[in-house]
């Protein structure tokens, strides 16, 4: 029963990840469709990270109430509604209101999965479920380029993605009584999950810090993903087609980097993985901003990049249980999501901004000082894990 549910579980990780490349897969042929400027996707990946904080930030409410299994079920039907109504619609401001059940479900389903496996799982199985994540990302947009090249159209991309997400939906709900088998399975069942305001939340040593090194490591992330095709055409004065291709070396050694961690994330533990992994990164971001004519650093720095922040995100999530309570986990993961999508949503627009100025060259140099917050935020955190530990604080510093 154990390895059925995290047979269940992987799957809803790459469930997770189809519809996140899916719009902007499809925008070039659904902005005219709908008879809308280009520049709408930008209120539409808004909206969805708006709802998908809110969600973040009350989902250790909710599972306290119903339980994860359930609130992850329900919020897999929410992106499922989504995912169809997208598919049937042919007007914008349909699309605008249904960002509502995307972001909420999408929040939901992050937040108590990521806090689920961080209680119930060994660290290879987070470091594997993000890799799974990758597979549903990279997969979508082949769904959505061959929906759109037959005659079913990018309507079929979203109706394809949107049953998928029924049957995990229904697959979920009749999986509800393992998720409690496996919580007594584990031990956990006696630790009730308390309900914390946010200034409770923050008020814990150590979360500032924390959930900082979080929204740190994510505007690294995605700030380099989205930028990297461009960084390679204005700058490395690469072709555009050819730019795009090679902006995949990112996500390439992410996603290989992940998968590559849940064979040693058991021996290393978290806090070595981090320390690799922001250093690896931090050489990456250097390599990919040498001063030189030739693009092949550049290409080699962006794929040690994206291997380097490959352990961050399973690492800081899987370790935060251990850090602060088994008890407190799931409101502090869901305050975690919640400045992950911020950083998401908000720094790579940031960055946007820069380059227009003054050009997409100061790109390493834009996320190399992300690292080092991140660097200074980790380091003082396990500074304070220590100072805690020898004061007597076993469980950590909460």
């Amino acid at each position: 029963m154990y390895s059925v549910l995290l047979v269940i579980i992987y799957i809803a990780f790459i469930s997770l990840g189809l519809p996140d490349s899916l719009l902007g897969a499809g925008w070039p042929v659904i902005h005219g469709d709908l008879n809308v400027p280009v520049s709408y996707a930008g209120i539409l990946t808004m909206l969805i990270s708006v709802f998908t904080i809110i969600s973040s930030l009350f989902c250790s409410k909710i599972t306290l109430k119903i339980g994860s299994g359930l609130f992850t079920a329900v919020s897999v039907a929410l992106t499922a509604v989504a995912m169809i109504g997208f598919s049937v619609t042919k007007s914008f401001y349909v699309m605008v209101a249904l960002t509502v059940p995307y972001g909420l479900g999408a929040g939901g389903v992050d937040a108590t999965l990521n806090n689920f496996v961080a209680l119930h799982y060994k660290a290879r199985h987070m470091s594997w479920l993000h890799c799974f994540w990758g597979v549903g990302a990279i997969i979508s947009p082949y769904v959505m380029g061959y929906c759109i090249g037959r005659t079913v159209g990018w309507q079929g991309g979203y109706r394809l993605v949107g049953l998928l997400q029924v049957v995990l939906a229904v697959a979920l709900f009749i999986s509800i009584p393992l998720w409690k088998k496996t919580e007594k399975r584990t031990g956990t069942e006696n630790e009730k999950a308390v309900s914390l305001s946010l200034k409770q939340i923050f008020s814990i040593k150590g979360v500032p810090l924390w959930t900082a090194a979080f929204f740190c490591y994510c505007a690294t992330e995605q700030t380099v993903m989205l930028w990297a095709g461009t960084y390679l055409a204005e700058y490395k004065l690469l072709e555009a087609e050819t730019a795009a291709f090679y902006s995949s070396f990112v996500f390439i050694g992410l996603t290989f980097g992940r998968f590559l961690c849940g064979f040693f994330s058991e021996r290393l533990g978290d806090k070595r993985l981090i320390r690799i992994g922001y250093a690896v990164a931090a050489v990456g971001l250097a390599l990919t901003g040498l001063p030189v004519k030739s693009y092949i650093p550049a290409l080699i720095g962006l794929c040690v990049t994206g291997f380097g922040c490959a352990p961050l995100y399973p690492s800081i999530i899987h370790s935060t249980p251990d850090n602060f309570g088994k008890e407190k986990s799931q409101a502090i993961i869901g305050v975690q999501m919640a400045c992950a999508y911020t950083g998401i949503t908000f720094m790579p627009p940031l960055f946007g901004v820069i380059a227009e100025r003054w050009g997409s060259g100061y790109l390493p140099l834009f996320s190399g000082v992300f690292v080092i917050l991140l660097i200074i935020c980790c380091e003082t955190f396990f500074a304070l894990r220590r100072k805690s530990c020898k004061d007597g604080d076993l469980n950590g510093i909460g």
